[in-house]
């Protein structure tokens, strides 16, 4: 709804309510036309302010409404009606103004924000592009160079840049609404004509035509196949046109996106990463009966890359802060690193930080403070378990104990500690304080408050955090294992490298499974693979083709490691580098050689491997994995491996996540391509189609929200 009053001196207020983001639902929509209309023919009205209750203006439309036909007034014809009229509009920028939201505000005369505002057109995040006329008034407003940035990557300006940009007229700390009144009765008698966006002429650059060009490789690029950021190009491209006609271009494009698979694809995206908030257990602990405690110190012990991210990240949402290492030397690196981050965090984000609030050292008394201790060292079970004993008797006895671990067993660390129930796995991804995932791994003994709070922290630290059972590599590093494994597997039937980073790339993920193996380091896999028994010193190695445990295992990544040769730290892996550090990945003809000699002696024949086929045994294994993983109850929907992936691994979002992906190709062709490969490669397991994917074609494939109904009771391993 929209409420109306009518402040003193004739300024009429008009409030939209929607909780919690006042989203223009149809309804809202109907009151604010209704409300609008009413102070426009209002004789005694002389100025009208657009505000939003509980201190936010708008987050844009009512994303549920999307599916279903649509209701009430269409918000185009209402902000022409806001901008044609009369009487100042003034909209008060509080908390946001998002979408729809910004696209009101700029059909409004005067916009007036306050300074901890956010501003942003973030539909091309939801496959769409903004269509309520962003795509022309803003452009219009500020120059197609920073509309194009906006519109495309869908980021928010703070308030601070918004003005800088000319998008607000004032930025204050007091209350918006007070002082929008107090301002639209200052310009009562001011003449409109120069205020209304959609009149102004185009500010069209002399080198625009390259401008958009740029733009437009820089939305084939960035979106890895997706239509949205390149319907934004194409929209703003509009704006030279005169104002009607780019509105006739914006709506054409929406129309097309509206309805589009990727549209849903990624709007099931946004549903998902709302949806794995609400944490459940097989004990019936969940997120709305258990209680998470205040975190008011943290420890971060282990001062390596992934702990100096996470140090960073509960520093930047206000927690207190003990770094700690065992080596000085360490120390120092991790201290210059760290508040070298932080002072970079402030400047960019433009906030008032304590850097005051990290303390480092190497000595465990400080450790009894803390309500919580992270532990990111060296991925040794043996030493962690050494760590978590020692913890148990540091720290206070209902002090969290949490594993930063990527794939160690959880349980087995709880067994070291005096406080089985207070231990979980935090996994965060590299680098901690960017990428917005998090693995909060519950053991058989983890209580429900300890989940809480790890679930709540990752709230508090801006993570969407995933609550996942133990098991080997949790979610996301058990889903890559037959992923990985098969890539190895297509070089030694005769695909290179880049050929099979070029086809998942392609395919719209971030980095290929080599790329992004020699940016991990190639020997974090080595040392995972010679702790499970399947390479190393003493290791009796099969003939032919290789065999560990019965099954074929390929010993290239080993073979690779033995040369020296670890990724981008070494300056070479399955790629080479302009040096140790370096970031640009070249073909290695080194490789090429030593993949050809390997065949050579193996007695392996290579052949041509099309796309079609890296792809299918790649992706299909992987989603194959995830199958097994909701077999085995590891997470209670298939959503959560969806929402693992698009955070964690860079699969494409406007294909949904694998598992949503699994859906729309079909899940009869995946189940018939796995059974394929497998009559091929009889001697690989992860090709061997799991039981669950078997019955839900049988069951006719029903719709991914209806998997877990499928599957047999008592099916659980956890």
């Amino acid at each position: 709804m929209a409420h109306y009053t009518v402040a003193s001196h004739s300024v009429a207020l008009i409030t939209l309510i929607n909780p919690p983001v006042n989203a223009l639902s149809s309804t809202v929509r109907q009151a604010l036309s209704d409300a609008v209309a009413r102070a426009l023919g209002d004789p005694m009205v002389k100025a009208v302010v657009i505000c939003g209750e509980n201190g936010k203006l708008c987050g844009g439309a009512d994303i549920r409404e999307f599916s279903r036909p649509m209701t009430g007034p269409a918000l185009v014809p209402l902000i022409d009606a806001i901008e044609a009229g009369e009487k100042p509009v003034v909209a008060a920028i509080e908390g946001m103004a998002l979408g729809g939201g910004l696209e009101l505000a700029l059909g409004c005369h005067y916009r007036i924000a306050h300074s901890k505002a956010q501003l942003g057109l973030p539909e091309v995040t939801l496959g769409l592009i903004p269509a309520a006329g962003g795509t022309q008034r803003l452009p219009r407003l500020i120059g197609f160079p920073a509309a194009l940035d906006m519109i495309i990557t869908g980021r928010r300006v703070s308030a601070g840049d918004a003005l800088k940009l000319g998008i607000v007229d004032q930025v204050t700390e007091r209350n918006a609404g007070e002082v929008a009144v107090a301002f639209a009765r200052s310009v009562v008698d001011c003449p409109l004509v120069s205020r209304r966006l959609s009149t102004w002429p185009p500010l069209c650059p002399a080198d625009l035509d390259n401008i958009l060009q740029m733009a437009l490789a820089r939305a084939w690029q960035r979106g890895r196949g997706a239509l949205a950021p390149v319907a934004c190009v194409q929209a703003v491209q509009a704006a030279r046109l005169p104002y009607s006609q780019g509105m006739q271009q914006e709506q054409k494009l929406m129309s097309m996106l509206f309805a589009s698979p990727q549209a849903r694809a990624l709007q099931y995206c946004f549903f998902s990463q709302r949806a794995v908030g609400k944490w459940s257990m097989p004990n019936g602990a969940c997120w709305d009966n258990s209680t998470a405690r205040p975190i008011r110190k943290a420890a971060v012990i282990g001062l390596g890359t992934m702990g100096r991210g996470i140090a960073v990240c509960l520093v930047l949402a206000g927690i207190p802060v003990i770094a700690m290492e065992t080596d000085e030397k360490q120390l120092e690196a991790a201290r210059r690193v760290v508040m070298a981050l932080l002072e970079k965090e402030v400047q960019k984000l433009a906030v008032g930080l304590h850097l005051g609030l990290i303390h480092f050292t190497l000595e465990q008394r400080y450790l009894r403070e803390v309500d919580l201790v992270i532990e990111a060292v060296f991925e040794d079970l043996a030493l962690k378990k050494q760590l978590f004993a020692e913890l148990s008797s540091v720290c206070h006895p209902d002090t969290l104990l949490c594993t930063n671990t990527s794939q160690l067993d959880v349980d087995q660390l709880a067994t070291a500690t005096s406080r089985p129930d207070l231990v979980v796995g935090m996994h965060f991804f590299a680098p901690a304080n960017k990428i917005k995932l998090l693995e909060v791994v519950f053991t058989s003994r983890s209580s429900p408050e300890a989940v809480a709070t790890a679930m709540q922290l990752g709230k508090w630290l801006g993570k969407v955090s995933v609550a996942v059972a133990n098991c080997p590599g949790f979610v996301g590093n058990r889903m890559l294992r037959p992923y990985v494994e098969q890539a190895g597997f297509l070089l030694e039937e005769g695909a290179t490298p880049e050929q099979v980073d070029s086809a998942l790339e392609h395919f719209g993920l971030a980095m290929g499974v080599f790329r992004m193996s020699d940016l991990s380091g190639l020997d974090v896999g080595w040392r995972v693979r010679k702790a499970a028994g399947l390479t190393g010193p003493g290791v009796p190695q099969g003939q032919l083709l290789q065999t560990q445990q019965g099954y074929r295992y390929s010993p290239l990544a080993d073979l690779i490691c033995q040369k020296g040769r670890l990724g981008q730290k070494t300056g070479c892996g399955w790629y080479l580098y302009e040096g140790p550090g370096g970031h640009m990945a070249r073909l290695d003809p080194w490789v090429h050689a030593f993949l050809e000699e390997y065949r050579r002696v193996h007695g392996l024949q290579p052949r041509s491997i099309g796309q079609q086929e890296v792809l299918e045994r790649c992706l299909f294994a992987l989603i194959n994995e995830g199958f097994r993983v909701l077999e085995d109850r590891i997470v209670m929907d298939p959503v959560a491996l969806d929402v693992i992936y698009v955070l964690g691994y860079g699969w494409p979002a406007h294909t949904g996540g694998p598992m949503y992906y699994a859906g729309e190709v079909g899940l009869p062709r995946v189940l018939g391509r796995l059974e394929y490969y497998q009559r091929v490669h009889p001697d690989i397991p992860h090709l061997r189609p799991s039981a669950l994917l078997r019955q839900l074609v049988a069951k006719g494939s029903p719709p991914i929200h209806k998997w877990m109904w499928h599957i047999e009771e008592g099916s659980s391993r956890l």
